[in-house]
């Protein structure tokens, strides 16, 4: 980590050494005693990994030499009014500290529950009995020509109808296809998709339409939500259920999952 070592080696380690002074200062002007081991606020360098790869997470780059400093002046902030906030007692008959404490021991039990690294044999036997839920739906290849209702209105589907005359016997790459359809506002062509994609784009009656042509011509029109469609079906994949080493990653994810809602 480039700017971790170079605040390290340079000003940085000044900084810290400035602010511990002056947080051991303010703790023997306002206490009146000895400073205890457990006022120290100590910075390693993990913790300053840890500043640079959140910065590197939000912002995409790494923080300049000033920025770092901000973010270390931020933590021992932080750990100030933190180690305050206890000695005043504010942590106790809190809702959300309790609400965080829990949240946290439900992170410990996941963990607990996710020690057990289940076999290949568990794995295999346990998929014998799901593996339905990793069914993968049948998927359609295609091309398609749209007319739309914004610019034919109620025309759309007589247009569409006019067109698939024209084209009948036409290859799918006919130059006369791109001049009697409208533009799309997304795609032309579509390769390997399921149902509920088309559904999510079209609307379920198109998804449902598409499954129902048969590949090698130009076929329809079918409706969506935009207007109608001339389709030509490159391709249309069966579903099937996957071999287990196909999936064996989503099974064990699965696995995990499945044991934590048991527990």
């Amino acid at each position: 980590m480039a700017v971790v070592k170079r605040a390290v080696r340079e000003p940085l380690v000044h900084f810290l050494l400035i602010g511990a002074l002056i947080f051991l200062a303010y703790g023997l002007l306002r206490r009146g005693q000895h400073v205890e081991t457990n006022r120290l606020i100590v910075l390693s360098l993990d913790d300053l990994k840890q500043l640079d790869i959140a910065f590197v997470s939000q912002w995409h780059r790494q923080p300049t030499s000033e920025e770092f400093r901000g973010l270390v002046g931020n933590f021992v902030r932080q750990e100030i009014l933190y180690r305050e906030g206890l000695a005043l007692g504010l942590d106790r008959d809190d809702t959300i500290v309790k609400r965080r404490m829990a949240q946290k021991m439900e992170f410990l039990s996941e963990d607990v529950a996710n020690a057990h690294q289940p076999t290949e044999e568990e794995l295999r036997t346990w998929f014998a009995k799901n593996s339905q839920k990793f069914s993968l739906p049948d998927r359609a290849t295609f091309r398609h020509l749209f007319f739309g209702f914004d610019k034919r209105s109620q025309n759309a589907q007589v247009d569409a109808l006019a067109a698939l005359a024209k084209l009948e016997g036409k290859p799918e790459n006919t130059p006369l296809a791109a001049s009697i359809a409208d533009p799309f506002m997304f795609q032309d062509y579509y390769g390997d998709r399921a149902a509920y994609q088309l559904a999510k784009e079209f609307g379920p009656a198109f998804a449902t339409g598409i499954f129902k042509l048969k590949p090698g011509s130009w076929q329809g029109p079918i409706e969506s939500g935009y207007g109608w469609h001339l389709v030509w079906i490159e391709s249309i994949t069966s579903g099937r259920v996957p071999s287990f080493e196909e999936v064996e990653p989503d099974v064990k994810t699965a696995w995990l999952a499945d044991q934590r809602a048991v527990r």
